[in-house]
């Protein structure tokens, strides 16, 4: 199994959609992993610096027609580009993810995106609530019965997560991977969660 991690970024992306992943992945609660399980890689529209939201611009390490065939996972970070023609582009890509069963990952507008494509038609899934989900999916989107009104949901190795989910949808993708044990993970989350101070009374 390839050890890439591959981060799908359109124009005017969500960057903190990312990083509690990306970092979980590169790094413990030490430093930076010398032998990572897994390196985060990001695949874009083009080799152009793609932007966030934020105004940051991130080099891109693959573009839609070079990426490679063998990697770990297929995560499709939330952001306004998921509501712009480019966004079809992606359709192929999760597409053949999914049917040769890799690990995919969809956020806030992402997952509204997984609608419209019907990608959530045979799976329990969320996102930015039903109406949302119902309005960008139309007739492609059929499966409103498994909506769940949760943070994240994981089934059959697809997480989707509303964009308030960050750290939610990060761990649900890190137990599918098994970057860590699930113990380490879950102590991951509630630290992020709850908080040093918290934690530590």
């Amino acid at each position: 199994m390839s050890k890439e991690v591959l981060y799908i970024l359109l124009p005017d992306f969500a960057e903190h959609e990312m990083v509690y992943l990306a970092q979980a992945i590169a790094s413990d609660e030490y430093a930076l992993k010398e032998n990572p399980k897994y390196v985060n890689k990001v695949v874009a529209p083009s080799m152009e610096p793609v932007k966030s939201i934020g105004g940051f611009h991130v080099m891109p390490d693959y573009t839609f027609d070079t990426i490679p065939a063998d990697y770990a996972a297929l995560v499709l970070i939330g952001g306004f580009g998921w509501a712009t023609p480019v966004a079809d582009k992606v359709a192929s890509i999760v597409s053949k993810a999914i049917d040769s069963g890799k690990i995919v990952g969809a956020i806030c507008n992402a997952a509204s995106f997984m609608a419209k494509q019907g990608f959530l038609n045979s799976i329990a899934h969320t996102g930015n609530g039903q109406d949302q989900l119902r309005l960008w999916g139309g007739d492609n989107y059929t499966n409103s019965a498994m909506y769940r009104h949760q943070q994240a949901v994981s089934d059959r190795r697809i997480v989707t997560a509303n964009g308030s989910a960050t750290l939610e949808f990060a761990k649900e993708i890190l137990l599918l991977l098994e970057n860590d044990t699930p113990e380490h993970i879950e102590m991951f989350y509630q630290f992020n969660k709850q908080g040093f101070c918290e934690l530590f009374k």
